[in-house]
């Protein structure tokens, strides 16, 4: 059961117009009472009523019975997707700017790198080039070196 709410009863807060009356006038016709009054009439809306948007409007309900919806996305992930492909253009052309705007230091730094990478490059060559000779070859490339510190000792004192 649904209890209605009341107002506290207070003598001096009291509707003027009495519990069942609204505080808004009721207007003083009613709707079909007087034939004399003006009924307003609805405006016609000049886009809808337009030759062109009555075409497009025919063409996209055929081609929703037909399955073949235009915007198959919905315009949020198109949104997405079209800041996505900006950001991407906007990072490959700050790219592009960085690569033309080098300072002398940022060219000499990048031949310094290049040249670090040739020797280690030459240094893994040769490594593997030792890995890949025979153990006697080593051993050889061993015993001479051993025999000139052996010969530099001897010179030395």
């Amino acid at each position: 059961m649904a209890t209605m709410f009341r107002y506290p009863v207070f003598p001096h807060l009291q509707d003027p117009c009495g519990p069942g009356r609204s505080v808004m006038a009721e207007p003083d016709y009613l709707e079909g009472d007087c034939d004399e009054l003006i009924q307003p009439k609805k405006l016609n809306n000049p886009v809808k009523s337009s030759r062109n948007h009555q075409d497009l409007h025919r063409e996209l309900i055929m081609n929703q019975k037909r399955g073949l919806a235009p915007q198959n996305k919905p315009e949020l992930q198109k949104v997405l997707e079209k800041r996505k492909r900006e950001q991407v253009i906007k990072a490959q052309k700050e790219e592009q700017e960085a690569h033309k705007k080098r300072s002398d230091l940022e060219i000499e730094l990048m031949k310094r790198q290049q040249k670090l990478e040739q020797l280690e490059l030459e240094q893994q060559k040769i490594q593997e080039e030792q890995e890949n000779t025979p153990e006697f070859v080593k051993m050889k490339g061993n015993l001479r070196r051993t025999k000139q510190e052996a010969g530099g000792e001897e010179q030395a004192t």
